[in-house]
């Protein structure tokens, strides 16, 4: 299991955390190719950046169905996309 924080947190400092952290699965393409290769490898470096999860909070990201993240991302209108960059395909 993740090494995460045992501090008790208040109910919207947790919340703050979670739609933070779902916002950028939805709008960052990078983060979220991380994610989806190694859910876990990226929730442990978030944690160890200053993210506080708790381990239901882990268990409910792990457990979330990753094709989720895919549709609301191509869902969500392309200019409020940070797309990423290391795919682009340069024309010599």
């Amino acid at each position: 299991m993740l090494a995460l924080s045992s501090r008790e947190k208040g109910g919207t400092v947790a919340h703050r955390v979670i739609e933070l952290l779902i916002g950028r699965l939805i709008t960052d393409e990078q983060f979220r190719d991380e994610f989806l290769r190694d859910p876990e490898a990226t929730l442990r470096s978030l944690c160890e950046r200053g993210f506080e999860l708790n381990h239901a909070e882990v268990a409910a990201l792990l457990n979330t169905d990753p094709q989720l993240w895919v549709r609301a991302a191509n869902a969500l209108d392309p200019r409020l996309q940070k797309i990423g960059l290391k795919n682009e395909v340069t024309i010599p």
